[in-house]
């Protein structure tokens, strides 16, 4: 089922721009103990489809402090859909957003180089480079992505690694730079996505919204792309300001990014942090294989309530 990702009335919550004590004492805690490398981020476990208690409590204790914790498990080029699908539903994700390139069996994506067909010409399904986004940022305000997981099954023969960076670190280095950044990119009206069409029709209708925005649960949600085609961006001074200091963030030398190339049987868990995938190259034996799983619920007990 999903949820309403732009709710502003949530009074109790940190990342409402007014609640300035509150979101101090939620940041410097935020803070505290922060993951400073990649190798942080890593569980070790046996197989996702029947996670043990301590596999599963490291990884929700992960993912509650960062938004998100990789996992390196034993399943190798395991095909099974079960293994992504399990792990979703052990975090308690139902709503899965099985879209229209979605393998139709399973909902779950299967990302992999296409050379026919439609996906062809998206570039998921290509081996280009993708640059920093959070997913679903062209869906509809109530089917907003609240967690995404990925699972390899191959990897490439080079190249594919992918840079994370949670959210709320986003917010928070923004919000330190500039207070006014936050009400800015909290504007309904702050990214546009065109209407799709399709054969002279509507297939998707302009989706305009937020950056930034607060859940019901008083969690923060992000909907972001840099890419510049196919994206319209408000002409308000202090959100153009903020967005270039988002790029400079994102292109920079944070100790915030974390960087790496996930091999087989290894995974992501996340409430949709941003994220990019650089370019790769297959060959004969190693064709890039990963399933994406996109929620519209997040991570169970991972909030900040």
């Amino acid at each position: 089922m999903s949820q309403p990702a732009y709710k502003k009335d949530y009074n109790r919550s940190p990342f409402l721009p007014e609640n300035t004590e509150m979101y101090k004492n939620w940041r410097d805690e935020k803070l505290k103990d922060y993951p400073q490398t990649i190798g942080e981020l890593f569980v070790e476990i046996n197989d996702p489809r029947k996670l043990t208690d301590g596999e599963f409590e490291q990884i929700q204790k992960l993912c509650k402090k960062t938004n998100m914790a990789l996992y390196a498990g034993k399943t190798g080029t395991d095909p099974d859909p079960e293994i992504p699908l399990s792990m979703g539903r052990r975090f308690g994700l139902t709503g899965l957003n099985d879209n229209w390139l979605a393998d139709k069996e399973t909902g779950l994506t299967s990302l992999t180089v296409r050379e026919d067909g439609i996906r062809k010409d998206y570039i998921p399904y290509t081996n280009r480079a993708i640059n920093w986004h959070t997913d679903g940022y062209y869906n509809t305000a109530h089917k907003q992505i609240h967690a995404l997981n990925l699972h390899v099954v191959h990897q490439a023969a080079s190249g594919g690694e992918n840079a994370l960076m949670d959210h709320e670190i986003a917010y928070i280095l923004l919000r330190e730079k500039n207070p006014e950044y936050i009400s800015a990119l909290m504007g309904s009206g702050v990214m546009t996505i065109p209407a799709r069409i399709e054969d002279g029709k509507i297939a998707r209708r302009e989706e305009a919204g937020p950056v930034f925005s607060v859940t019901d649960s008083g969690d923060l949600h992000m909907r972001y792309t840099i890419r510049v085609n196919n994206v319209i961006w408000t002409n308000d001074p202090v959100a153009q300001e903020a967005l270039k200091y988002l790029q400079e963030i994102l292109y920079g030398k944070s100790p915030y990014i974390y960087k790496g190339r996930l091999e087989p049987g290894m995974g992501l868990v996340s409430n949709n942090v941003i994220h990019d995938r650089a370019a790769f190259k297959d060959d004969a034996t190693h064709k890039r294989h990963y399933y994406r799983a996109r929620y519209f619920d997040r991570l169970a007990g991972t909030g900040i309530f």
